[in-house]
């Protein structure tokens, strides 16, 4: 299997990568789909556009924004573009809107008041998180239909795509991958017979599909991406949005720090850099998937820790994400990172493995310490639920993100002071996190039908 470094980092907008990010990239496939439709064929009416919501996104898509993500792709908004301008006026100036220009001569039907379901009664059986588009005449009869399922990371998958899958996730075959390993095994076995580190086998693989330049380029700026979401989250305050009336902490934490620097532990600093980022995630502002919305502090936290206070430098940052990607695609391949499949564990559980893994390497870890360092980080979130209040990624979400952040700087010191063996393989820890999502009920799968999300008293 392969999916590219690349695509395993991506920059969107908040609060969810399943729930706000691949819904607009659904919603935005589906209206190139309506326009190549309607240039082919004879409509003499004008048609509409309908988007029902199924399990996950029914139930927690207010609070994740996905009826704004669903109206934004219709309009034929991306999530990387639309993170450079401002979505909130973007999306006031859509919403009262009643139909869609698709150009001088189409135009389409659509309000998103009415035209977008919360369906909360049975979940499609494929995917958890569902979204049906249908095209339909005046009539109500349906001239054009697909079906998406958002599964994680902002990745999508058509109906007839997810019937094909064996993993969870549909990826380009590796048959042009000097190196296809498809489990932390193969990748250790790989490595040890060729005698080059994970990072250099990842940087390979990328090669047979991208240059040199165009590689480097992006890593760089996810990067610099990342360095710019936690500079935002580190100097804005005030109210999130969503009703929760939730102050940010991020920036106050950070002022302290810096008051009294020599009081300061890594703990905090990395809870700071973290909070920041999923602060920023909570106001729907600019993120990187890494590897999901929800989990998206916990890399960029421990790398910018690493940079700003171990005298990290590019060359070292781009081996961190080329080894914190090995681990992920991994992941990806054998499980989910999907909370709407298998709880927080999937999520943050994952964010923290791939974290710890990167440390590990940029620390010189030989590839048995950074896969230890993978395994220790994912073990410690195994059983994590996914139980966001009001439907909202703010508690437990924003400091969930720090502690995954400490796990995994904990993770990676353990490693790399160890040989490399350890009792439990990597590969058995994610099939237990698969199996264990697969037991979990529903109400702790980004429902918010159970745990914290229901345990709040209103006075």
């Amino acid at each position: 299997m392969f999916i590219s470094v690349l695509e395993l980092f991506k920059i969107g907008i908040g609060p969810s990568s399943s729930h706000t990010m691949g819904p607009m990239i659904a919603a935005h496939n589906f209206i190139n789909l309506v326009n190549k439709f309607i240039t082919s064929n004879q409509i003499n009416q004008k048609p509409g556009i309908r988007c029902t919501l199924k399990g996950s996104l029914a139930f927690t898509g207010k609070g994740h924004a996905t009826d704004h993500a669903v109206a934004l792709g219709l309009h034929h908004y991306s999530p990387e573009e639309i993170a450079a301008l401002d979505v909130d006026s973007i999306v006031s100036n859509i919403w009262n809107k009643t139909s869609i220009e698709l150009d001088k001569n189409h135009s389409i039907n659509f309000s998103p008041h009415h035209d977008i379901i919360f369906d909360k009664s049975e979940t499609l059986k494929e995917h958890p998180n569902g979204l049906i588009f249908e095209l339909t005449d005046q009539t109500g009869s349906i001239l054009l239909s697909q079906t998406y399922f958002s599964i994680g990371g902002g990745f999508i998958s058509t109906l007839n795509d997810i019937k094909q899958l064996v993993a969870p996730l549909k990826m380009e075959p590796a048959t042009r991958c000097p190196y296809a390993f498809d489990s932390a095994l193969s990748m250790l076995e790989m490595s040890i017979k060729s005698g080059r580190s994970i990072s250099q086998m990842k940087r390979v693989n990328e090669l047979s599909y991208t240059s040199e330049e165009i590689l480097n380029h992006g890593l760089d700026t996810i990067w610099k991406n990342m360095q710019h979401c936690i500079e935002n989250g580190l100097t804005n305050e005030g109210i999130l949005p969503g009703g929760l009336e939730l102050p940010r902490r991020a920036k106050n934490l950070y002022q302290q720090l810096n008051d009294n620097p020599s009081q300061a532990n890594v703990n905090e600093w990395l809870c700071a850099y973290a909070m920041a980022v999923n602060e920023e995630n909570a106001a729907g502002h600019m993120v990187v998937t890494a590897p999901t919305n929800g989990a998206a502090g916990v890399i960029p936290a421990v790398l910018n820790y690493f940079v700003r206070h171990e005298g990290g430098t590019l060359e070292k940052v781009r081996e961190f994400l080329l080894t914190a990607s090995a681990i992920g695609g991994i992941i990806k391949h054998r499980s989910s990172i999907s909370g709407a499949e298998v709880g927080c564990q999937g999520e943050v559980g994952s964010a923290a493995s791939m974290a710890a893994a990167g440390l590990c390497a940029v620390r010189g870890g030989s590839p048995q310490q950074i896969e230890n360092a993978a395994e220790i980080a994912l073990e410690h979130h195994l059983g994590m639920t996914c139980d966001p209040v009001n439907g909202l990624v703010q508690v437990p979400c924003i400091e969930r993100n720090a502690f995954g952040a400490i796990k995994a700087y904990t993770a990676a010191s353990l490693a790399i002071r160890g040989s490399g063996q350890h009792f439990m393989p990597l590969d058995n820890c994610i099939a237990a996190m698969r199996q264990t999502g697969l037991e979990m009920s529903e109400k702790y799968k980004e429902t918010s039908l159970g745990g914290l999300a229901v345990s709040i008293t209103e006075c």
